[in-house]
């Protein structure tokens, strides 16, 4: 792990700046997009769909460590009641784990992840790495340029996609909330990709792409070149496919590409959403805690897991009122991305109060 020289530049001007204006920064951003808390269309045809389990070797490019998990992207987080803020700060409080500040003998964070990268989003400043031009499978962080490629391709947000046979996971046999059959809008399924990662939804907004699968990957993968992402690759919209790659470096771009986009914000940092099926309401969540937390302003948020890649988590998040990219990959255990993510906005406040003060002791130049 790596800190840049550019740091103790970066937290004086994180230390100085006013909370009021990075506030207004962060509202302004998320006011761009419309907000919807319950899906409008119902489902024709509904099958029933079992729980998945899921357990994970990860295999890291760089250490070459094998690693086991035994939870499903996201883990089981306790559903948000409603969309009051106490109801979310609640939850929010019993899924995100408390976590200390781990440092290093230099000073710098002990983070879990096996590659990583954090970025100043407005300079481009690498604030810290570890691994971070190591190319390794990115699982459902995918589903970030799968909604890049919907939207660029303005396809009507209102029309109907009905779930099909086709969309099934067949490559790891998981399970999803959303039944073959169900009919939901374009908009919905963006959602239910970004929000809960939902496979089948990110499958069915690439089968119904013109030309089909087949072309939406190679939108993807046009895109990827386009953003300058040297080291990813796309096989598939739902990162179901091992062969989805990509790096720290590469994603810190991707996220902040990402984050142009006022639905993308809205929807992958949406904590939950009602969508009926069969003529029932089902409560959706998001797979990232920190989205539900009172202590986090986040603008962009994707998890991602498979056994290939590990528990993966990318957000853009406003730390000192900076926006700043965060790229935790192969994280082991069920809360350590969070909790690495969690480090990181501890040891960024710790460093800026601590050069705050000192700057009080030694008093104005003369």
């Amino acid at each position: 792990m790596k800190i840049r020289n550019t740091v103790l530049a970066v937290l004086s001007v994180f230390a100085l700046a006013s909370v009021a204006a990075g506030s207004a920064h962060a509202a302004a951003q998320r006011g761009a997009a419309k907000k919807a808390p319950v899906a409008k269309v119902a489902t024709k045809k509904v099958s029933a769909a079992k729980a998945e389990k899921s357990t994970r070797v990860a295999k890291v490019a760089p250490e070459k460590v094998d690693r086991q998990a035994k939870s499903r992207d996201g883990g089981r987080l306790a559903a948000v009641k409603g969309r009051q803020h106490l109801a979310a700060a609640a939850v929010a409080s019993r899924a995100v784990p408390a976590v200390s500040a781990e440092v290093d003998n230099d000073g710098n964070p002990l983070l879990h992840s096996a590659a990583f990268m954090i970025a100043d989003q407005a300079t481009g400043n690498v604030i810290l790495e570890k691994n971070s031009d190591a190319v390794l499978p990115i699982a459902s962080i995918t589903k970030l340029m799968t909604a890049m490629v919907v939207l660029d391709a303005r396809l009507g947000l209102g029309d109907l996609i009905t779930i099909a046979h086709e969309d099934v996971d067949t490559l790891r046999g998981s399970s999803s909330h959303v039944p073959v059959g169900t009919e939901l809008a374009r908009e919905d399924m963006l959602r239910l990709a970004l929000m809960s990662s939902e496979n089948r939804a990110s499958a069915a907004l690439a089968r119904t792409y013109p030309g089909g699968t087949h072309a939406f990957i190679q939108a993807m993968n046009r895109k990827a070149a386009s953003l300058g992402l040297r080291d990813t690759r796309f096989s598939d919209s739902t990162g179901l496919n091992s062969a989805n790659v990509s790096s720290a470096r590469d994603l810190v771009k991707m996220v902040s590409a990402a984050s142009r986009y006022p639905l993308i914000r809205e929807f992958s940092t949406t904590a939950n959403y009602v969508v009926y099926l069969n003529g029932r309401p089902r409560q959706f969540n998001n797979t990232n805690a920190l989205v539900s937390s009172p202590d986090w302003q986040i603008g962009v948020s994707k998890t991602g897991f498979i056994n290939e890649s590990g528990k993966c988590l990318v957000m853009q998040a406003w730390l000192l009122n900076k926006p700043m990219i965060i790229v935790l990959l192969d994280s082991l255990g069920r809360f350590t991305r969070v909790a690495d993510a969690q480090r990181v906005k501890r040891w960024l406040e710790s460093a800026a109060a601590q050069q705050k003060l000192a700057a009080q002791v030694r008093g104005p130049a003369t």
